[in-house]
């Protein structure tokens, strides 16, 4: 009872911290982008035949000098039809390489393999990373390039996934919710994460750190490049804009979502610790809250589920109002719903012994 008590005042007073900074602390970085570097934009694919070409269309898209980009696929021994369906898009397109692996380099594999070898190939000083089931937005180069300020080697947007059923509404929303909880830690100046979907990272960097050649196989690549990097002293930013707003597809199925967000579980025990601590807790919120219904009344445990709902849902209509979207006030009830299931769940599968599937393989 007294250790249910304490947590219950540690959750709100921490939620409250974060929810006044995330009104009066956000940070604005605008700086002017003088000139259009040359960049380069690495994509994994590993059987993306039905997604791939919406991504390079996106990309297609760009309002940044087509001359000035270089666009590398690398097609990860796909059994589907992933490097026909591409090379026949960029058949008229010599900015574009769609190159075959086969072979791994260094210490890693899976998906860090192929990004370590487009490396290889690139030719720029600037690494844009997006995946093949993502869209970028039109002016995701400028927005990202004008946020390398001096000793900034990281530069993370926001992504979200395409809300068509309700299932993806829910998604977005918690897409949306959890890296609005990120972005808030970061405009205090504390590193958080990145996600390799929507990342830019100076090659100076990526080469400092040995690149992912070097990193011993990592279910996350992402997070893994950006803790390296973030040992030789760099700095990084995080936008929470839509100039840098990405559309991913969402989980098809409950089943694949569960599998999706088992990997980013195994991936959060890798990011600092005050972001652990942070999504403990609010991990730990229904495990606690449930038994706590045992020795108190039921006024009690609704008043505190209800100032629950209360603040994740103002946090959550803060945070898309900044990127110009809504959703009806019957959805944050919902995605409350939704995160008691997932959440006891997922704790469930967490520490079962069972392998995570990816892209068809097993890991």
């Amino acid at each position: 009872m007294i250790i249910s008590v304490a947590y219950f005042i540690l959750y709100f007073l921490l939620f409250l911290a974060l929810l006044a900074l995330l009104l009066f602390n956000r940070k604005r970085y605008t700086l002017s982008l003088e000139n259009t570097p040359y960049i380069s934009i690495l994509i994994a694919a590993r059987n993306e035949e039905h997604t791939i070409i919406r991504c390079l269309q996106a990309i297609e898209q760009l309002r940044y000098p087509k001359e000035k980009i270089e666009v590398l696929i690398g097609d990860d021994a796909s059994t589907d039809a992933t490097r026909a369906v591409v090379e026949a898009f960029i058949r008229d397109k010599p900015n574009y390489s769609c190159l075959p692996i086969t072979q791994t380099v260094g210490i890693t594999r899976g998906k860090a393999n192929v990004l370590a070898q487009l490396a290889r190939k690139a030719t720029s000083e600037f690494f844009f990373y997006t995946d093949a089931d993502i869209a970028v937005p039109a002016y995701w180069v400028q927005a990202m390039l004008e946020q390398l300020q001096e000793g900034v080697c990281v530069v993370t947007g926001i992504t979200t996934t395409t809300t068509e059923r309700l299932f993806d509404r829910i998604q977005m929303l918690d897409w949306l919710y959890s890296l609005g909880l990120m972005q808030v830690v970061s405009d205090v100046g504390y590193p958080v994460s990145t996600m390799g979907n929507n990342m830019l990272l100076r090659r100076e960097a990526y080469e400092q750190a040995g690149g992912y050649e070097n990193i011993a196989f990592p279910i996350t690549e992402d997070v893994a490049i950006f803790n390296k990097v973030m040992e030789h002293g760099w700095k990084a930013r995080n936008i929470y804009d839509r100039s840098v707003l990405a559309i991913s597809t969402p989980a098809g199925s409950f089943a694949q979502f569960l599998s999706q967000r088992r990997r980013w579980m195994r991936a959060s025990m890798h990011l600092p610790f005050y972001m652990v601590i942070i999504f403990l807790l609010h991990g730990a919120y229904y495990p606690v809250l449930l038994p706590f219904f045992i020795y108190t009344s039921v006024k009690v445990a609704l008043a505190i589920f209800a100032s629950k709902l209360l603040l994740q849902s103002v946090f959550a209509a803060i945070c898309l109002r900044r990127l110009g979207l809504r959703v009806p006030w019957w959805l944050y009830i919902l995605f409350e719903l939704y995160l008691i299931l997932s959440t006891l769940i997922l704790i469930v599968l967490f520490f079962l012994p069972l392998k995570i599937s990816w892209k068809g393989r097993q890991y």
